[in-house]
């Protein structure tokens, strides 16, 4: 089956994805959002495109995923959207209550969730290859998803049932925190004199030495520092280092009590 996917949605993502899948050869026959994009249209109602589209990836904020999910519907029901067409959306939070009128219009439904972080279209498009994208949904829906993924160089996993807040918070964990982690240990240099800009490329450095850790083995097997030694002197002076300042001395505090009892469990 040969895709043609009408994306809804022209924001980071929603333009991120039509960049890679255009990359990737698969046709895009259009962008919608309701603010004017390059390369995109705009309005409340979707084009006439729609109806020659066999996928459609809605890539919008969760509050208004509910609305565009709920007029694909009567837009199928009205012979806007094709027979046998697909509706993907890219959240990882959360399950619409809309996709049961998708369903009941004959609809296949699933979601079709980046794991990469958007910062720009064109850095989540990059993200993609080799990335990995998060699926769930009728059986039809996620057969399209992994095509998709698959054109872009991507893999997918399976998003257990029940499971979706917890994917999401993970993936907020690993995609989100680095950076407000990056900017508290920046904020730190600074503050004692460090140029801020000598203080980011150093932070930079250190987090891209700890992420090529991860590539040699789990991540207790290559944590390093003194919380994973064991070492309750260097962390008494930290903390007595960090007093001064609540919001850094408080993450501090938490992702240290997470290592040593991290290292307990698995016995480093």
């Amino acid at each position: 089956m040969s895709e043609r996917v009408f994306i809804v949605g022209a924001g980071k993502v929603g333009r991120g994805l039509a960049l890679a899948l255009r990359s990737a050869h698969v046709d895009v026959i259009g962008v919608h959002g309701r603010a004017p994009h390059e390369g995109t249209t705009s309005s409340g109602a979707f084009p006439g495109s729609l109806s020659e589209a066999n996928v459609v990836i809605v890539a919008v904020s969760d509050p208004s995923l509910e609305d565009v999910l709920t007029r694909l519907a009567a837009a199928k029901t009205a012979h806007q959207l094709a027979h046998g067409s697909v509706v993907l959306y890219t959240s990882g939070g959360t399950t619409p209550r809309a996709l049961d009128a998708l369903r009941s219009a004959g609809v296949p439904s699933g979601t079709f969730h980046p794991l990469a972080p958007f910062a720009t279209p064109e850095r989540g498009a990059a993200a993609l290859h080799d990335g990995w994208v998060g699926i769930d949904g009728d059986a039809t829906a996620c057969a399209t998803a992994r095509r998709l993924a698959a054109a872009v160089g991507a893999r997918t996993v399976n998003i257990p049932v029940g499971a979706k807040p917890a994917y999401h918070a993970a993936a907020v964990i690993a995609s989100n925190f680095p950076i407000v982690l990056a900017a508290l240990a920046t904020r730190v240099l600074a503050r004692r004199g460090i140029e801020e800009h000598t203080a980011e490329q150093v932070v930079e450095q250190l987090m891209a030495a700890a992420l090529r850790n991860l590539e040699q083995g789990p991540p207790m097997q290559v944590l390093t520092g003194p919380a994973a030694r064991g070492d309750d002197e260097v962390i008494a002076g930290h903390r007595a280092a960090l007093a001064g300042d609540p919001i850094v001395a408080e993450a501090y505090d938490a992702l240290t009590r997470a290592a040593r009892a991290l290292r307990s469990d698995t016995g480093h």
